[in-house]
């Protein structure tokens, strides 16, 4: 193996256990510890845990997640290595990375965007978008993606007492799901930073696209296995996965971008 590849491939690999392991404490514990089987709360051996091995106590085996992790981040080190964004480098870049995966895991199985992941993802985001498009554009673009999802947050609470009124009429129990969360106005701030004005509001939108092209494709898959049911439409699904999908696009994948979007 040439030499020059095989570094991303360990920092990717190394940085995909580190990912995993947040994704895997911050949610239900909210510090760095050691971690817990989900299923029994049996503190895992390192080494078993280090090592993909089931949990001791129960048996459970280790979520899907865990190995796409490793084969997703270990692939985009690798690219990143090869074609690493000109002003932030191949360090800054999986620093970007990192933040992106773990609420990526987190906010997809658990929907939920947490404080200490934002308080992360600022000192990078601004670091990064400083260096990238300057402090005026980055600051620029926080504001922008910030008040964006601002707006779109507040017709989510209307959209979600309408939801909660049609549930009540159908006779199901009203909940206190919300179609954005305060975890996503944040979360679009922060990718403001990164991305800069005016990349924010195209990926905000880029965002949004893709997770309704997503839901129907959800919708299609359960008419096929014929289990759909008329309520389907009353059920939310985190926004957070598919606006950091767009922000990486975006930002590592900038030949096609920048044919759409001018400067």
């Amino acid at each position: 193996m040439n030499a020059s590849v095989s570094i991303p491939i360990v920092v990717g690999f190394s940085l995909s256990l580190f990912v995993n392991y947040l994704a895997d404490v911050l949610p239900t514990i909210r510090r760095l510890d050691k971690p817990v089987c989900l299923k029994c709360g049996q503190t895992y051996n390192i080494s078993a845990y280090l090592l993909f091995k089931p949990c001791g106590q129960c048996g459970q085996r280790r979520a899907a997640r865990v190995w796409l992790t490793v084969v997703v981040l270990i692939a985009v080190s690798v690219y990143v290595w090869m074609k690493p964004p000109s002003r932030l480098g191949y360090p800054i870049s999986m620093a970007v990375i990192v933040y992106l995966a773990t609420v990526f895991v987190i906010d997809m199985e658990r929907r939920l965007i947490l404080r200490s992941t934002s308080i992360f993802g600022f000192v990078i985001g601004l670091g990064a978008g400083w260096l990238n498009h300057g402090i005026f554009p980055t600051l620029l673009g926080a504001l922008g993606g910030f008040l964006i999802m601002l707006a779109l947050y507040y017709l989510g609470v209307l959209f979600s007492r309408y939801r909660a009124r049609q549930m009540e009429k159908a006779g199901l129990q009203p909940d206190d799901e919300e179609a954005l969360g305060s975890g996503d106005v944040i979360l679009a701030g922060i990718l403001g930073l990164i991305l800069g004005w005016p990349f924010i509001w195209f990926s905000l939108l880029l965002g949004i696209l893709l997770a309704g092209i997503f839901g129907i494709f959800v919708v299609i898959f359960m008419l096929v296995i014929k289990k759909y049911k008329e309520n389907v439409l009353m059920v939310f699904m985190p926004y957070g996965p598919f606006l950091i999908l767009s922000a990486f696009f975006i930002v590592f994948l900038p030949n096609w971008i920048a044919t759409i979007v001018p400067k």
